[in-house]
């Protein structure tokens, strides 16, 4: 009965340790708000599978760090490997050292350079880029052209220009002022405040000491939208004669649009995109055939549907 008991629990054991997962994943840093609803979506997702297990590392956005961070997971035997990019233009020698490894590389949010030919067992989930900035720009077009605007100058608030999502984000805008519709839009300032939200307010800070005026700020993120805001309001803009527009539907943002100072922002399912990282990265564990490209649509955030998001994020 004792032989009968220890073989039933080995084979129990071996059973479970068949179904293990072990994913490494590295994020870009910890300190972001639309990276920490991705990075919480990936680790609530995980909690609802069995066996499957995560190890989340804060790259501090530092490339090398990063470029550690997968080395180790490598040599510690994981099953998959999921990376929010610090540097997309560094993402060639990250697939270079999980291909070598033989370990499945999930890249999330942030494209890869060379997405279309990524080695086999890798893959991309994340947003179209092509549609956030392009929302966000369309709907600052027709609330400029609804408040009576024949000419508007704009300003463009840039995320860090090492990112693809920040480099696509600004083409959107220059793809959308570039049609006969919203050709009214000039822009008059296209500068870089790497995402953050103080570096947004002291960009903006500095224009308004310059005296450039503007009749819109277009943000490649809410994070500097934001930022933008309390810049304004320290310098006593009425937010009512300001049009702002973002992009991540982050929770801060939803609140600053319920305050009557955010008029755009584009929702990116933050959670989604995490659980559809943790579901690529264990079929291609698993040697089923994932997509290389998989997207999770971007939608436009306006005052009148706010509702419908202010839980999402």
């Amino acid at each position: 009965m004792k032989k009968l008991i220890l073989g039933a629990a080995i084979s129990a054991l071996m059973t479970t340790s068949a179904l293990a997962e072990n994913i490494g994943v590295s994020m870009a840093q910890f300190d972001d708000n639309f990276l920490t609803v991705l990075r919480n979506g990936m680790i609530d997702y995980a909690k609802t599978l069995n066996g499957v297990t995560l190890q989340v590392e804060d790259a501090q956005n530092d490339v090398a760090k990063q470029q550690s961070q997968i080395q180790n997971f490598i040599a510690s035997g994981v099953s998959a490997i999921i990376v929010n990019p610090v540097d997309t233009d560094a993402t060639t020698a990250m697939s270079k050292i999980a291909a070598d490894a033989g370990i499945p590389l999930v890249y999330v949010n942030r494209q890869p350079v060379n997405v279309d030919k990524l080695p086999e067992k890798q893959a991309f989930v994340a947003s179209n880029e092509v549609e956030s900035g392009t929302l966000e720009t369309k709907e600052i077009c027709r609330l400029l052209k609804e408040a009576g605007k024949t000419e508007a100058k704009i300003v463009v608030m840039m995320g860090e220009l090492s990112n693809q999502a920040a480099r696509q984000r600004t083409q959107d805008v220059h793809d959308v002022i570039a049609t006969p519709d919203c050709s009214f839009m000039k822009i008059v300032e296209e500068q870089t405040a790497n995402w953050s939200r103080t570096q947004g307010t002291d960009l903006v800070s500095n224009w308004l000491s310059a005296g450039i005026q503007f009749d819109a700020v277009v943000a490649n993120n809410d994070e500097m939208a934001i930022g933008a805001i309390q810049a304004m309001k320290a310098a006593g803009i009425d937010m009512k004669s300001m049009l702002v527009g973002g992009v991540d539907a982050t929770g801060d943002a939803l609140a600053a649009m319920a305050a009557g100072d955010l008029d755009v922002t584009v929702f990116q399912n933050a959670s989604g995109q995490g659980v559809g990282s943790v579901d690529a990265a264990l079929k291609l564990a698993k040697g089923e055939k994932v997509d290389q490209k998989v997207f999770v649509p971007f939608e436009l955030v306006t005052p009148a549907n706010l509702a419908t998001y202010q839980s999402k994020n």
